[in-house]
């Protein structure tokens, strides 16, 4: 995951910071700067680089469309989907976020469609909707429902029209972390909500081995560490404890087995929200 900067743990009032990572002091309104403080900040900079959330296709798992890229489209790095029969179906959310736009643009443009907020910048449009599954403001996850496949506005049959955007300008789209063709059409199978609706994760700390929790709270016994970099599979997701960690804060945990819960905070998911269904 990656989120915007905490504020460094001297300006956060009368908040006691929890940093649950093995050596590491926990700091109340009277800590001063210290190693950690300093340390901080350079990680989230060294963060900025995995910003892109984990974008699979806006299809259920295993569906495989038609996706068209032209050098005439506008914007030019978007895609349209479609197979037989297509209207009606559903359209799922490609990544964690919130639903930040949904909107009828009639006959015109865009028609019906939704965009999807996914912090630190990146956005995902779905374009000349059926219907709306989704109310701006919502929180969605990835796999979630936010309508269907139509043929609204400046469309000439059922298609799903889609992007992906860094702050506001039209980037190339990367489906499973592999960058679709331009341009031309290919046919792509979705991998979104496969392997039982879990997700992948990345263990980023400053270093400093991160404590395994029996519970989703600092408070639980210490099961297990897990090093810096470990790869974890995520098999659901509770809120919990506000940690603040090398992303920031967060009140989401993440459950990697039987009684051993790790903190978003220090989670890499390619999203700040769920990715994974609720425990």
């Amino acid at each position: 995951m990656a989120r915007t900067a905490a504020p460094p743990p001297w300006h956060l009032g009368s908040v006691i910071v929890h940093h649950d990572v093995k050596g590491e002091i926990r700091m109340s309104r009277f800590a001063r700067r210290s190693a950690l403080s300093v340390a901080l900040p350079l990680a989230l900079l060294a963060a900025a680089a995995e910003a892109a959330p984990a974008f699979q296709m806006p299809f259920p798992c295993n569906q495989t469309w038609s996706g068209q890229t032209r050098t005439n489209h506008n914007p030019q790095r978007s895609i349209d989907f479609n197979r037989s029969n297509d209207l009606g179906d559903p359209v799922v959310a490609s990544a964690a976020g919130t639903v930040s736009v949904v909107r009828n643009l009639g006959n015109t443009s865009y028609g019906k469609y939704v965009v999807i907020n996914h912090g630190s910048g990146w956005t995902s449009y779905y374009a000349h909707l059926n219907s709306f599954a989704v109310s701006v403001g919502q929180r969605v996850s990835r796999g979630q429902r936010i309508g269907t496949v139509g043929s609204t506005g400046g469309s000439s049959g059922p298609h799903l029209h889609y992007e992906q955007r860094y702050n506001g300008s039209a980037t190339s789209i990367k489906f499973n972390g592999s960058t679709v063709y331009y341009y031309g059409t290919r046919n792509y199978t979705s991998r979104n909500g496969c392997g039982g609706g879990g997700a992948s994760g990345t263990v980023r700390t400053n270093g400093a081995n991160l404590n395994v929790r029996s519970g989703p709270s600092t408070s639980y016994s210490v099961v297990g560490s897990l090093a810096n970099g470990a790869s974890v599979t995520i098999q659901c997701q509770t809120t919990g404890q506000s940690v603040s960690g090398y992303y920031g804060t967060s009140n989401i945990w993440n459950r990697i087995g039987s009684g051993r819960f790790i903190p978003d905070a220090y989670t890499y998911t390619g999203s700040d929200g769920f990715v994974a269904p609720r425990c």
